[in-house]
C-alpha cells in the first residue's frame, strides 16, 4: 500500500520521531504478522510480534533475532537511537522503508557515518547517523522533516535486496530447503507488497543454501580434504580426487567405502550392477555407481565414481578402479557377472577389466529401446517373457510369438545375441536379477543427493550407507532362521510345490523327479537341475528340493552361503563411521602425520557449468539417443549438434 502523507506522517517532536499511523495501517500489519507465522516468512511487519509468539514457533536464527531487537515494533525512528554497527544501522532501516513503502538514496556510508533521503525527487526527508566514539556504535543524530512523496507507486522495492530476500527467507530455507523461488517471490508479494524477479528470489535462495551447506566452488576446492578424512575416519577404505593438470579443475572423484568392499567381498552374491545418473548442482557431472546385492536381495552400494561427463575414458577408468580394489583386497577374485546398460563404452570397459566376467545387459533398459521401435503391449510383454524363460525351447518359442506378430520386431531382438540378455543363454549367475536400474531403485534419496554440492552429496550417499548398514545389522540379529527372509520364503514355495511330485533315485548323486510339467533330472552333488532353477537362483527349485526330501536331506545345507543368515549378518559387520566437521579438517590433518600433502591441493570447478534451464527429469541412455533430424548450428562454441542456450562446452 503506498505511503501516504496521512497514514505515515513522521513528526519530529522534542528530537523524537513518532509515527502515527491510522486504524487501518494497524489491522493490515496485524494480518501481515498472522500470515508471515503461518508461513515462516521473517517479514518486516513481522518484526512487531510479541517475544510470547516466537515460544511456540521454531526458535529463529541468530541472524534474525538481532534484526528484531533493533527495529522499533511501531518502525518509529528517532534522535539518539542506537545500533551495533554501521551495517546493523543500515539493515534497521532498509527494513523500515520497506514496510512503510518508501525508498532510500544513500548519500554518505563508510565507518562513521551514514546518511540518506527519500529517493524521491522533491521529498525532505533525510536521516543521519553516526559512530560513538570510541565504540563501534551508531546512533541516529538527526532527522529531517516529514515525507510528502506519498510513498512508491511501482510494486518492486529499491531496498529489497538479493541479501534482504535470502534474510527474509532464511528460517524457512532452515525449515524446508526445498522451498522454490517461485513460492519465496509468492510470499514476498502477499506479507510485503513488493515484486521481485525470479532471479532475485533465486539468488537468495543460492546465498542462504550456501551458507547452510557451503557453496558449489567450496565442494570442490576442499575435496582433497575431504578424502584424507575419509580414509582417516574409515580405514582401509579409497577415496581419490583427479585434477585436469592445466588449470587443476576437477575431472574426476573415486570413492569406495572399506565396509562396503569388506561386505562385498566376503557375503554377498557375486554380482554387480552399473548405473549413473546426471548431477544437477550447478556445474555438469554425472555420478556413476556400482551396486552388490546382499543375500536378501537388497542393493549394496560398493563403489561412487564422479565425473565431469560421461564418455567412454572415463567408463574405463572407473571400471579400473573398481578392479583395483577388488584386486588388492582379495587373494582370489570372484568371477563376477556383471549388469548394465548397451552403452559401448561400458562395453569397452567391462571387457579390458573383467575378461572374466560375465556381462549381460539390463532388460529394462532393453525394454524401453524396444518400446521406442515397437509401441506395442503384446510385444514387450512377450520379451519380457523370452528373457525370463529358462531353457533355450521356452525362448525360441517367445520369439516365435513376437515373429508371427511382427517379423521387424523378431529381426530387431536377433540382432542382439541372447547370451547378453536372455536367461536361457546366459552362462552367468544373476540370481533373479534381470535388471541394473540401480538409480531408479535408489530414486527417494540419489536424486536429491545429485543436485547438492559435491561433497554434500558424498556425505549425503555417506550417511544413507551408515544407517542401511546400521539398521540391517540390527535387523538381522532378531532373524532366527537359517536362511534370509527372501530365501526362506522361497524355499517354502518349492517345498508345497514338490509334495506332489515323484522321485526315483538312480545313484546316491542322481535323481528323476515326475511333475505334471514333465521330466527332470536332478544331481545334488553337483547342485544341478535340468530345468537351470537351481543354478541359476542358488537355491534348490521345486525338484532339486523333492529330491533331497527323498533322501532325507535338508534342503538349507543346499543354497548358496550368501542366502544364510550368518553370512548375511557379515555383510554388515564393519562400520561406516562419521567424518568431522570441515572445520575441523585443517587442524585434525596438522596432527596426523599419515597426512598427505596432497590434502593441500585445491581443485577449482569443471569448466562446464549447467546450461540455462530445468534439468531433464527423465534420463537418456546412449543406445536409446535415436538420429538427428536436423543439424543445428552452436555459435557460441561453432559446433553442430546443439543450440547456444544449451551449450556445455568449457567457459
Amino acid at each position: 500500500m503506498p505511503l501516504s502523507t496521512q497514514n505515515h506522517n513522521m513528526v519530529l517532536e522534542n528530537n523524537e520521531l513518532a509515527g502515527s499511523e491510522n486504524q487501518e495501517l494497524d489491522e493490515n500489519m496485524e494480518l501481515s504478522m498472522d500470515q508471515n507465522n503461518e508461513m515462516g516468512i521473517e517479514s518486516a511487519h513481522g518484526l512487531s510480534i510479541q517475544e510470547s509468539d516466537f515460544a511456540v514457533a521454531l526458535s529463529p536464527s541468530p541472524v534474525i533475532q538481532a534484526r528484531m531487537a533493533l527495529v522499533n515494533p511501531n518502525y518509529e525512528l528517532s534522535v539518539g537511537q542506537e545500533f551495533p554497527d554501521v551495517k546493523s544501522c543500515r539493515r534497521a532501516l532498509r527494513d523500515t522503508a520497506i514496510a512503510l513503502h518508501f525508498e532510500m538514496q544513500t548519500i554518505k556510508s563508510d565507518k562513521t557515518r551514514f546518511t540518506a533521503k527519500c529517493a524521491t525527487e522533491g521529498c525532505p526527508w533525510r536521516i543521519h547517523a553516526a559512530k560513538l566514539p570510541g565504540v563501534p556504535t551508531f546512533t541516529i543524530r538527526t532527522i529531517h522533516e516529514n515525507h510528502t512523496c506519498g510513498g512508491i507507486s511501482h510494486l518492486g522495492h529499491q531496498q529489497a535486496s538479493v541479501q534482504w530476500v535470502a534474510n527474509s527467507v532464511e528460517q524457512r530455507l532452515r525449515e524446508n530447503p526445498n522451498y522454490k523461488p517461485k513460492e519465496i517471490l509468492e510470499e514476498i508479494h502477499r506479507v510485503h507488497g513488493i515484486t521481485l524477479s525470479y532471479k532475485q528470489a533465486w539468488r537468495g535462495k543460492e546465498r542462504i543454501m550456501a551458507a547452510m551447506r557451503g557453496s558449489f566452488e567450496e565442494g570442490y576446492r576442499l575435496l582433497p580434504q575431504y578424502c584424507e578424512q575419509l580414509k582417516r575416519t574409515n580405514p582401509g577404505s579409497i577415496a581419490s580426487v583427479y585434477a585436469c593438470p592445466n588449470d587443476n579443475s576437477f575431472q574426476r572423484l573415486f570413492i569406495s567405502f572399506q565396509a562396503s568392499i569388506y561386505g562385498f567381498l566376503n557375503a554377498c552374491r557375486p554380482l554387480l550392477g552399473l548405473d549413473r545418473t546426471y548431477l544437477k548442482s550447478k556445474y555438469l557431472g554425472t555420478l556413476l555407481l556400482a551396486t552388490g546385492f546382499d543375500g536378501d536381495g537388497a542393493l549394496f552400494p560398493l563403489a561412487f565414481g564422479v565425473v565431469a561427463e560421461e564418455n567412454d575414458d572415463n567408463w574405463m577408468w572407473f571400471l579400473s578402479e573398481l578392479h583395483n580394489l577388488l584386486e588388492i583386497n582379495t587373494e582370489n577374485m570372484p568371477r563376477l557377472t556383471i549388469l548394465s546398460d548397451r552403452q559401448k563404452g561400458i562395453v569397452d570397459g567391462v571387457e579390458a577389466n573383467f575378461p572374466t566376467a560375465f556381462h549381460g545387459f539390463c532388460m529394462r533398459h532393453l525394454i524401453d529401446s524396444f518400446r521406442k521401435e515397437f509401441n506395442n503391449t503384446m510385444l514387450v510383454n512377450l520379451l519380457w517373457e523370452a528373457a525370463q524363460v529358462l531353457t533355450v525351447i521356452e525362448f525360441e518359442a517367445k520369439i516365435l510369438e513376437i515373429e508371427e506378430i511382427s517379423q521387424d520386431a523378431a529381426f530387431w531382438i536377433r540382432r542382439i545375441p541372447p547370451r547378453l540378455w536372455a536367461t536361457a543363454y546366459f552362462e552367468g549367475t544373476r540370481f533373479g536379477h534381470l535388471t541394473a536400474n540401480i538409480v531408479e531403485s535408489l530414486n527417494t534419496w540419489i536424486l536429491e543427493a545429485s543436485g547438492l554440492p559435491i561433497i554434500q552429496m558424498m556425505e549425503f550417499i555417506r550417511r544413507q550407507l551408515m544407517t542401511w548398514f546400521n539398521e540391517r545389522r540390527e535387523v538381522s540379529m532378531q532373524w532366527t532362521s537359517i536362511l534370509v527372509p527372501s530365501a526362506e520364503r522361497r524355499v517354502a514355495e518349492a517345498e508345497e510345490r514338490a509334495r506332489t511330485y515323484q522321485v526315483l533315485r538312480a545313484n546316491e548323486a542322481e535323481f528323476e523327479v515326475i511333475s505334471h510339467e514333465g521330466t527332470n533330472i536332478v544331481d545334488i552333488r553337483n547342485r544341478c537341475c535340468l530345468c537351470r532353477g537351481w543354478q541359476l537362483y542358488g537355491l534348490p527349485c521345486a525338484h532339486a528340493v523333492a529330491a533331497l526330501k527323498s533322501c532325507r536331506q535338508q534342503v538349507n545345507r543346499f543354497t548358496e552361503s550368501c542366502f544364510t543368515v550368518t553370512t548375511y549378518r557379515k555383510t554388515y559387520s564393519q562400520t561406516i563411521h562419521p567424518i568431522p566437521d570441515k572445520s575441523l579438517w585443517k587442524e585434525l590433518s596438522e596432527g596426523d602425520p599419515n597426512a598427505s600433502m596432497a590434502a593441500d591441493v585445491l581443485i577449482n570447478p569443471p569448466k562446464s557449468l549447467r546450461p540455462p534451464g530445468r534439468p531433464r527429469k527423465k534420463r537418456v541412455r546412449a543406445e536409446d539417443r535415436g538420429r538427428v533430424k536436423r543439424v543445428v548450428h552452436c555459435s557460441r562454441c561453432n559446433q553442430t549438434g546443439h543450440f547456444r542456450t544449451t551449450c556445455a562446452a568449457p567457459i
